[in-house]
């Protein structure tokens, strides 16, 4: 239970929406959804590599509309902060472009975070969708921007 939201981790969408706590934790819960991302990240790349990668963000982003469309219903916020699966989901997504090494995790985290947070054109028009899909799809738009960057990034610094 967190006295900051009044909700109840025992329910298991609201569980899931705060990506099991993370969300509840102090200062950027974002942030703290996004890093919660990269050991699963890792993991699932030594496992399948970047398409298990993708597959699994696949997968958390469809669960994450359901539950967050639950988190908004319970909250009354549009977007509520706690709610983080939204980063994860969009954290997985530029983990599955990046090089499997420590220093492109890392500028995948920065440039990740960095989207997400300036919002830059689209990412603010898809935040305007109403529920659950407005949770999650400013997180895959801000991946998308980030996995790009980190693609031409990478492929300059290798050539």
């Amino acid at each position: 239970m967190s006295a900051q939201s009044g909700l109840s981790l025992t329910r298991p969408s609201i569980l899931l929406a705060s990506w099991f706590g993370c969300g509840l934790l102090p200062w950027a819960p974002g942030t703290w959804g996004s890093l919660a991302a990269l050991p699963l990240g890792w993991i699932a790349l030594a496992l399948g590599g970047p398409g298990a990668v993708l597959i699994l963000a696949a997968a958390i982003f469809v669960a994450g509309v359901a539950v967050c469309d639950a988190a908004v219903r319970a909250s009354g916020d549009p977007d509520p902060p706690w709610a983080v699966i939204d980063e994860v989901a969009g954290q997985l997504l530029v983990l599955a472009v990046a090089p499997p090494n420590p220093w492109a995790y890392l500028a995948g985290f920065l440039l990740f975070r960095l989207f997400d947070i300036w919002k830059p054109f689209p990412i603010r028009l898809a935040e305007r969708a109403a529920g659950g899909i407005g949770v999650m799809a400013d997180d895959a738009v801000a991946a998308l921007y980030a996995g790009l960057v980190l693609i031409v990034g990478s492929y300059l610094l290798a050539g």
